[in-house]
């Protein structure tokens, strides 16, 4: 598969992105989501599991203990350490909405200059996400096609059950 057909074929995957695990209107699930670096990304029973986060972060450590503790493997992308691309955050901001993705609670996101946080949109933010990747709201957790934002065990068990 030549560089062209693999890009091709993760856009066409992207397009099954939920949040929070509800399928739109019109969009047909993808059976696996398309692993986008073969070497990171885990399957387990036919389905891709990715967590992106941050190393130390307190609900990071909850998610990753909640994935461990219920035997679900996973490959764990640092986005602060290795960075994350627009393409990620697009399809996130797409399937959960900018608002959700954004992280406004964290430090990172209170320390900037009011200018910055000012009238901020959708590419705004994707902006701010991509320059400081501590921004994003943790943990995004990516299988069977689909985000979630967050860690609630309730919202884990219902998508591992």
């Amino acid at each position: 598969m030549d560089i062209s057909q693999f890009i091709f074929a993760w856009l066409e995957s992207l397009s099954g992105i939920c949040a929070q695990g509800v399928e739109p209107d019109g969009l047909n699930e993808p059976d696996n989501l398309l692993c986008r670096d073969a070497e990171r990304d885990v399957e387990v029973d036919g389905m891709t599991v990715t967590i992106y986060g941050i190393k130390n972060c307190d609900t990071m450590k909850k998610a990753r203990s909640w994935l461990e503790a219920n035997g679900v493997d996973y490959s764990f992308h640092d986005y602060k350490a290795a960075g994350i691309d627009r393409a990620h955050l697009e399809a996130w901001c797409d399937a959960a909405g900018w608002e959700t993705v954004l992280n406004r609670a964290g430090t990172t996101f209170k320390k900037l200059d009011d200018a910055k946080k000012a009238d901020l949109s959708r590419e705004k933010a994707i902006a701010l996400m991509v320059e400081q990747p501590s921004m994003i709201k943790r943990p995004v957790l990516e299988t069977r096609g689909k985000i979630t934002v967050g860690f609630k065990p309730d919202t884990y068990q219902a998508l591992f059950a």
